[in-house]
């Protein structure tokens, strides 16, 4: 496959980069999750992958911590030291493990990273609990901290536009392949920055601005926030069909066969080319996902998905380089954002 262009020397970095940040930010994370409700606290310490069904204490992967990256990094690149950060970096977590809780209960997903989802594992109603919890905290979290009126105002962008973003997707669904009531790619492209990027985007302007950042850098960390979430839901796409399932721990052609409107899917339908048509008929059937992933790369979609999430990389440097930064800590955004979107590409 094609790679993305090399944004920085040393994408190596970034797994380092991800362990310092989520050192530093973890003893307040669970302070907070420590304030809840013991039975709340301990479905959330489930979701965080720090404790079994019942509490037992458990060494499993609690995620990679990329929000709470970006807002340590970026409160470092307005000039302040990367605990200034640590409020924001805490709130989105739990805003983003919030959203997680809701999202596996309505795509009905039974396991994430290898174990029980917290719907599977505590129910229904209990999960939906813990996440209303977790999305409270936040807001504590944020308003207790300098600054905590405008930050609330960004966090409440940010969650409103993610949700808008989660309709989207869900009414996706529910849309032809073809014809004048099809997804079109411009549909896609806002549904993609609001379900993935305004929680990225917010991550790093609520860092900027609890470091102290002037307005204009604010808005700069949340354009590039925004366009790498395009940026990664775009490469996610392409390895849900592609990708090698021993790295992504997806099936092969998983969002073939679960008929997801994804974006090497649209583009490949928009070519007008005669091949279109026997890849909707393919995909209105349920038939082989071999054959469509085939003719999707035929049709192109392959290709124009990697130039679609080149053109959103180059738009997150153009945000970065408005924004008068720490040089550092850029650059270790930047390895942190290649790390991001290249995966296995």
């Amino acid at each position: 496959m094609t790679a993305l262009p090399s944004m920085l020397r040393t994408p190596a970095e970034a797994p380092h980069l991800l362990g310092r940040c989520r050192e530093l930010v973890r003893p307040a994370l669970v302070e907070a999750v420590g304030r809840m409700h013991p039975w709340v606290g301990e479905m959330a310490a489930y979701s965080f992958g720090w404790c079994e069904v019942g509490g037992a204490p458990t060494g499993a992967s609690g995620g990679k911590g990329v929000r709470q990256a970006l807002a340590v990094l970026a409160a470092e690149a307005a000039g302040a030291p990367g605990r200034a950060g640590v409020p924001a970096a805490v709130a989105v977590e739990l805003v983003h493990t919030f959203s997680l809780l809701h999202d596996d209960i309505m795509d009905g997903d039974a396991a994430r990273r290898r174990r029980p989802t917290v719907w599977k594992a505590y129910g229904t109603g209990p999960a939906v609990l813990a996440g209303d919890a977790l999305f409270a905290l936040a807001v504590e979290t944020l308003a207790t901290a300098p600054g905590g009126p405008q930050a609330v105002r960004v966090l409440s962008v940010a969650l409103g536009d993610l949700v808008r973003g989660q309709a989207d997707d869900l009414l996706f669904a529910t849309r032809p392949w073809t014809g004048p009531q099809r997804v079109r790619l411009e549909e896609y492209r806002a549904m993609a920055e609001h379900k993935t990027g305004a929680l990225l985007g917010g991550a790093a302007a609520l860092g900027a601005l609890l470091g102290g950042a002037a307005p204009s850098v604010i808005d700069a960390f949340d354009r590039a926030g925004r366009h790498l979430g395009i940026a990664f839901q775009v490469v996610d796409d392409v390895l849900g069909i592609w990708g090698d399932p021993t790295v992504t721990g997806k099936a092969v052609y998983g969002d073939l066969r679960e008929r997801k409107k994804t974006f090497p899917v649209l583009a490949a339908l928009d070519s007008g080319a005669p091949a279109s048509r026997r890849l909707a008929a393919l995909l209105d059937a349920d038939g082989d996902p071999a054959e469509a992933a085939a003719l999707i790369e035929t049709l192109g979609g392959r290709t124009e998905a990697l130039t679609e999430a080149r053109a959103h990389i180059a738009a997150v440097e153009a945000a970065l380089a408005d924004a008068t930064l720490q040089a550092r800590p850029v650059e270790e955004l930047r390895s942190l954002l290649e790390y991001l979107v290249r995966r296995d590409l």
